[in-house]
């Protein structure tokens, strides 16, 4: 396992996290689709991991992709770390927060910016600070 700048044990995270965002973060869970809080939200402001406060995206990075999950299409430089997933009969790139080893959700080259990407994340996986 990685060695992540915030390091805590996994009783640890359970006791910080609820029930449901232990599964997402750090058993690598899924919310299910059109059910996260996020999913539909466009306040100006900046998302942070849930886990651990770390910025990961900006509201201006954040569009509305139908999928049922929060889409971004950019994250904040060095706040992601991306490694190849290869569970479910896929070859995905799976995205982790880079300050602690939590699980946000994937990243997809199928996204409709200029930048071409679908950042899909949790929305259990993360919070947001109002600008």
């Amino acid at each position: 396992m990685k060695d992540y700048p915030l390091k805590k044990s996994e009783e640890e995270w359970k006791e910080k996290l609820t029930p449901e965002q232990y599964h997402v973060l750090r058993q690598k869970g899924t919310e299910r689709p059109h059910t996260g809080e996020y999913n539909l939200h466009f306040e100006h402001g900046a998302y942070t991991c849930a886990a651990c406060g770390n910025e990961l995206f900006e509201s201006s990075q954040k569009f509305e992709s139908g999928c049922g999950w929060p889409s971004f299409d950019d994250a904040k430089e060095g706040a992601i770390e991306y490694v190849q997933d290869r569970t479910h009969g896929m070859i995905r790139t799976e995205i982790l927060c880079a300050n602690c080893g939590s699980h946000l959700g994937h990243v997809f080259d199928d996204g409709p910016t200029e930048t071409g990407q679908r950042y899909c994340v949790n929305s259990l996986s993360i919070d947001f600070d109002k600008a």
